[in-house]
């Protein structure tokens, strides 16, 4: 069971909050703080041992949509993740991702960020873009997926338009679908009709659409009504929708899912009341080798002559020989362990390690700024603090100069038909070679053992630095 309680702060007012969110048997949050992403169950470039030794991560965010694939009509084949075998006390999606017992597991029907979808949603399902392609989740297959999954969180299903602002006609559909979705899922989850060993477990997020108030105004109500005894806390996609919650439901944990681009971004969420944040731009940093670098509050004069950057781009040739860590005094592994130039190099030579490190220390930069904000807003000077720090960094990150990481086909959707592929095959096959008589003649273009520097880089092995 969800336990949510605010400290010192008024539910109904659009401020900074402090609150303290905990299931038995995980690890509590102080709010706010932010839910990690995933990418099909695993934080990106974190392996489960180094995110529990390196990093102080006690949530996760993974979408369905991750674990499916496209159904063929045909198919008899099971989905793994519904295959796993589970004690009666056991979650199935826990299991499948090997994640510790102590982690908060929230699960939604899509990643986060969504990727855009051709099909659109229906008066009785989402569309959804898995491993093998686009289909629709039935609102009654993922209510059957939670109770088969067993998540700690779940965040309801919402009609939402992606990657184009919806019309009026659309956004009376999103309303009456959204208000449909919900009601289904409590009514099959939490209904009064079911059994105590029926129910599920999960705590339930009902979404809150990123429309005004007047919109779903009947929507809203019968959350505060029919609804109420059946929901743990609301889902919200835009920083405005904040303003529009009602006060019966103030009390509610709120999780906000708005990508937001920089940490100014999440100042400002964070003002209007929100507890829970996603955070993209995380990874995103990490693959563009981005080291964060502020610190709030601000450490240095609040009227700098010059913003200081948001992050350092370990890309740039003057990190080749500097031999200083990522960020002066931080305590993480990466910091404490290693250097620019070693991070320079691996970046250079496009090491995985590279990218796991740079997360090692975007994680660490972030809890520490929450934290930080946490105790600024116990102090009541969240709204100075927040000013001195937007006048010390830019608005914006650096622009990315380096390659990241090679992108998987699902975060790579096709945008036209018979689009070329945006990463071609890396190496041949040797048989295809073999079978063309085509070994002997290309033998001076393969590299080999005695190949050198300006060889191999040649062959994209590596750049000669």
């Amino acid at each position: 069971m969800l336990n949510f309680h605010l400290l010192g702060s008024s539910a109904a007012v659009l401020s900074p909050r402090l609150g303290r969110l905990a299931i038995a048997g995980r690890k509590p949050i102080s709010t706010p703080h932010y839910v990690p992403l995933t990418s099909r169950g695993v934080v990106p470039h974190l392996a489960h041992d180094v995110m529990r030794d390196s990093t102080t991560i006690g949530s996760l965010y993974i979408g369905l949509e991750d674990c499916l694939r496209q159904q063929l009509k045909k198919s008899s084949l099971p989905v793994p993740l519904y295959a796993v075998p589970t004690a009666p006390h056991e979650s199935a999606l826990r299991k499948f991702i090997c994640l510790p017992d102590d982690q908060l597991l929230i699960l939604g029907a899509r990643r986060e960020p969504p990727i855009a979808c051709p099909a659109s949603n229906t008066e009785s399902s989402i569309a959804i873009s898995t491993s093998l392609g686009f289909t629709q989740l039935e609102a009654t297959d993922y209510a059957g997926a939670i109770q088969r999954l067993s998540p700690d969180i779940v965040i309801g299903l919402a009609d939402l338009v992606i990657g184009q602002p919806p019309g009026t006609k659309r956004q009376v559909k999103m309303v009456d679908r959204t208000h449909a979705y919900t009601t289904h899922a409590t009514d099959n989850l939490y209904g009064s009709e079911l059994s105590a060993h029926s129910r599920s477990t999960a705590a339930y997020f009902a979404p809150v659409l990123p429309l005004e108030n007047t919109q779903q105004q009947l929507y809203l109500e019968d959350l505060e009504t029919d609804m109420r005894p059946f929901i743990s806390g609301l889902a919200l996609y835009e920083p405005a929708s904040l303003s529009i919650v009602p006060e019966t439901l103030g009390d509610l944990p709120r999780l906000l899912f708005s990508q937001p681009n920089t940490p100014h971004d999440l100042l400002r969420e964070i003002e209007l009341g929100a507890d829970l944040l996603t955070i993209p731009f995380l990874s995103t940093a990490s693959d563009a080798g981005m080291a964060f670098r502020f610190v709030f509050p601000s450490p240095w004069n609040s009227n700098p002559t010059e913003p200081a950057p948001l992050a350092d781009d370990l890309w740039s040739p003057s990190n080749a020989t500097d031999t200083s860590p990522l960020l002066p005094s931080c305590p993480c592994y990466t910091c404490q362990n290693h250097h620019r130039a070693y991070m320079h190099h691996l970046l250079s030579a496009k090491e995985m390690l590279a990218w796991t490190l740079l997360q090692i220390h975007n994680y660490h930069t972030m809890d520490a700024f929450f934290s930080s904000i946490r105790q600024s807003i116990e102090r009541g000077t969240f709204e100075a603090d927040a000013n001195a720090f937007s006048r010390t960094y830019t608005s914006d990150f650096p622009e990315v100069t380096g390659e990241g990481p090679r992108l998987r086909g699902y975060k790579l959707p096709s945008s036209a038909a018979a689009q070329p592929r945006r990463y071609p095959p890396a190496y041949g096959r040797l048989d295809d070679l073999v079978a063309a008589n085509k070994l002997t003649e290309s033998q001076s273009d393969l590299a080999t053992p005695d190949t050198g520097a300006e060889g191999l880089e040649e062959h994209g092995f590596a750049k000669k630095l």
